[in-house]
Formats: structure tokens, C-alpha cells, sequence
């Protein structure tokens, strides 16, 4: 296996350092990093999820218990949790999550480009500003400015990591 980039440690330790103690997520292998390190955390709470709607409770109910949590998330995810997003805009909680694209750069699967286009748009439809993070370099700083945003502000924030960034799954032409 190829080691991982040094942003996806540098985005762990970032998230650490706004002190967010709860990573909840259904299993995805663009955010296999930050899964691990959450599990192998003894400081923190990693939650393996059922479905992607239960984050968002999850979140809103940490926030609640005077903690800080992330929802980790593939697109294809974002259409499961619109009726939960309701929560967070009428109760108006701060809300994270770090969305894997699928679906948009250099995307071979079909079944993922209905969800993959249409990610961004249902997200600001529910309220939640996106940013999206098409490089390297832009991860920790478009993550810190989430954190910020989401942490500080209370606002529902989605850090998109687009495939430009992650890379497109290859799937065989034959």
C-alpha cells in the first residue's frame, strides 16, 4: 500500500488542533487516514456509522454535550443525510463534514456522476457552505477556514475534497 500524503496526517492534526474529540464516518478509502488515526487515538471517539444521516445527529448531539465532532463522508453519502440537515439549520448547531468526491474529475464510474454533480448544490441548498480543496496545497488552509468557520462562527460548513485531489479510481476499459 502507498503511504499516504502528508496533508491527510497534517488534516488529522489540524482537526485535533480545534480540538474536535468525535470522528464519526461510514468506511470510505479516501479517508482511510483519518479514520485510522481517529481509531488509533486514545483521545478520541471514532464512530463507525450505519449510514451518513446518523453524523449528523451524532454531531448535533456532541455539540450539545460541549464537544466538537466531524462527519467524514463520501459524496455519494451527502443525498442520505438532506432531511437531517433540517437539524442543523432549525437548531442551528455548528456542523463539519469532510466530504471524498466522487463523481467529478476524471470520473469512470457513471453510477457515481449523478450524486458527484449534484453534492455541492444539495449541500447549499440545506445551508451548509462549501469549500473545496482541489490540491495539496490547499487542504489545511481551505480546513483551517472551516474549522474556523464551523467551530467559532457555528456555522454548517463542507469541506469538499474533490478528486482532482484524492485521484480518480481507475476501473479496466476491457
Amino acid at each position: 500500500m502507498a503511504e499516504a500524503p502528508a496533508w491527510q496526517d497534517q488534516l488529522y492534526d489540524l482537526l485535533r488542533e480545534f480540538k474536535v474529540t468525535q470522528f464519526s464516518y461510514v468506511p470510505d478509502a479516501g479517508h482511510r487516514t483519518l479514520i485510522n488515526r481517529s481509531i488509533a487515538d486514545p483521545d478520541v471517539h471514532s464512530i463507525s456509522l450505519t449510514t451518513e444521516e446518523e453524523g449528523v445527529a451524532l454531531q448535533c448531539g456532541a455539540h450539545l454535550g460541549g464537544a466538537r465532532s466531524v462527519l467524514l463522508m463520501q459524496s455519494s453519502g451527502v443525498g442520505n443525510c438532506v432531511n437531517f440537515f433540517s437539524l442543523v439549520q432549525h437548531g442551528r448547531f455548528p456542523f463539519l463534514t469532510i466530504v471524498s468526491m466522487r463523481g467529478d474529475f476524471g470520473e469512470a464510474n457513471p453510477w457515481q456522476l449523478a450524486m458527484g454533480q449534484s453534492t455541492q448544490p444539495v449541500l447549499e441548498a440545506a445551508g451548509i457552505i462549501c469549500m473545496r480543496a482541489e490540491s495539496p496545497g490547499d487542504v489545511i488552509t481551505t480546513s483551517r477556514a472551516a474549522c474556523t468557520m464551523a467551530y467559532q462562527s457555528e456555522a454548517p460548513v463542507a469541506v469538499l475534497l474533490t478528486q482532482k485531489l484524492l485521484g480518480a479510481k481507475a476501473f479496466s476499459t476491457e
